[in-house]
């Protein structure tokens, strides 16, 4: 397989991975702290995306592992909001947000993957 067919792969999956968060989201409870960690990792999702976008039209090596980094901070930061989201809410959401969990953990070590493959290629 090309670069580019794990490149699009990869940005369908991060794709998916926000849209995923936003249907989520919608099911959830509209109290206090609900309204703002779904602010928050609505956010996130959709810069892992986003940011995989530019990487994927980075400039220079040095831009892409930048962006990709980018990308790693933000799914992390997904996976904290999504943790804390699965704290305030009922059994009837913790399916969902266990496997967003999962999946923004996958995508953490993707990208920590793709980092080393960069970085290598930098030297």
């Amino acid at each position: 397989m090309s670069k580019n067919i794990y490149q699009n792969d990869l940005k369908d999956r991060t794709f998916r991975f926000a849209r995923d968060v936003r249907v989520l989201v919608k099911t959830l409870t509209s109290g206090m702290v609900n309204r703002e960690d779904s602010r928050q990792v609505t956010r996130s999702s959709g810069s892992v995306a986003a940011n995989y976008i530019e990487a994927s039209e980075a400039l220079s090596k040095k831009d892409e592992v930048y962006r990709i980094r980018i990308c790693r901070k933000e799914a992390k930061e997904s996976k904290l909001w999504l943790e804390l989201l699965l704290v305030s809410n009922d059994a009837s959401a913790i399916n969902e947000i266990s496997r967003l969990i999962d999946e923004a953990d996958q995508l953490t070590k993707i990208f920590s993957s793709i980092i080393i493959k960069l970085e290598n290629q930098l030297l």
